[in-house]
């Protein structure tokens, strides 16, 4: 098969378009944050210096014109927020009170058709294993590997290795994953799982289409991705607990198991809050692993695929809303708990 350039000349025009756009934006950011702040610096410098001259009294700085600077700064933050958030937010919302083309108000009906479809509460149930499975396991393997891994002697390189599934996207993780619970029907096997299943005596499994087993299965690729992420930030979070305390700790006799109940436990509790809200925001918008390996087919879809498949493959865009704003609905909580946390522990 030929390459014909000039039949592909307008998709590389609209790249080299893109390209440009990008450049001029980013630069010019770039460009008045450097030159602004110099010009703001420059001017303020030639007052002192008149001053100093003149013997005069130092200019004080006006607040007005603090506050119109720092306003400088905030405006491309605020532009996007606007752009890409408040107002796809507000859209999305008069969507989901629309009927499928767009056109005509239905009010909450879609709202109402989420619990009253089966298929639809299903996912809803499929969201809420993997919002209750996943930041669960994935912190409970990552606190159980940074206590055991802590002064270890190869404690770098045994970090390394649980930490390098964050290193592959979602989607070449399911791949690898999808290869893991392959199935080739009687035989040798090319899936891992398989191949040990009938090297046991077994019988191999068509894994990704049992549920709920396909469900879990595809939450193990969640917590293997997620695991060495919880294990970074707790693992921090013990070396930072005062060693003057461990040590006291110690000359008391406490055991090994009192030590991290009442030593461990109660010092790293906001990095476990950070990890398991992180974690739990995670899992209600998991996507690209049910999308990677089942699609969503064989009762594993969740909310986000679900939205997909409702907007973009079905064309209901008011049924796809809905489920959108639900999703955000659930996600806000979780967001004003980690931020009244967060405030807590600056207080603190």
């Amino acid at each position: 098969m030929e390459f014909d350039f000039a039949e592909q000349q307008p998709k590389f025009l609209m790249l080299m378009y893109g390209l440009i756009a990008f450049v001029a934006v980013v630069g010019g950011l770039l460009l008045l944050l450097d030159v602004v702040p110099a010009w703001f610096a420059r001017r303020r410098e030639a007052q002192l210096v008149a001053a100093s001259v003149s013997g005069a009294p130092l200019p004080r700085r006006r607040k007005q014109g603090e506050g119109l600077f720092a306003l400088f700064f905030l405006l491309p933050t605020l532009l996007l927020l606007t752009v890409g958030l408040v107002i796809p937010a507000i859209r999305t919302t008069l969507l989901s009170l629309m009927d499928g083309t767009s056109t005509n108000w239905v009010g909450l009906r879609n709202y109402g058709w989420m619990f009253a479809e089966d298929t639809i509460f299903r996912v809803l149930i499929n969201t809420l294993i993997w919002v209750l499975l996943v930041p669960l396991v994935a912190t409970g393997f990552g606190l159980i590997y940074a206590v055991l891994v802590d002064k270890a002697r190869f404690e770098a390189v045994a970090k390394s290795l649980i930490f390098l599934p964050m290193a592959i996207s979602f989607v070449g993780a399911s791949i690898i994953w999808k290869f893991v619970y392959a199935y080739r029907g009687e035989g040798d096997q090319i899936g891992l799982l398989n191949q040990i299943v009938v090297t046991l005596g077994g019988e191999p499994q068509q894994w990704l289409l049992e549920s709920p087993l396909n469900t879990l299965l595809l939450i193990v690729i969640m917590v293997w991705i997620q695991a060495g992420f919880a294990m970074v930030v707790l693992s921090a979070a013990i070396k930072s607990i005062p060693g003057d305390i461990v040590e006291a700790a110690r000359l008391d006799g406490v055991s090994p198991w009192q030590m991290f109940w009442q030593i461990t436990m109660p010092s790293i509790r906001p990095a476990l809050i950070v990890v398991m809200v992180t974690l739990t925001i995670a899992s209600l918008k998991v996507f690209d692993i049910v999308r990677t390996t089942t699609n969503g087919n064989y009762d594993t879809s969740v909310i986000a695929n679900e939205m997909y498949n409702q907007a973009f493959r079905y064309g209901q865009n008011g049924q796809g809303s809905a489920l959108a704003v639900f999703l955000f609905i659930l996600v806000i909580p979780v967001v004003i708990y980690q931020i009244r946390n967060l405030r807590q522990q600056r207080e603190g």
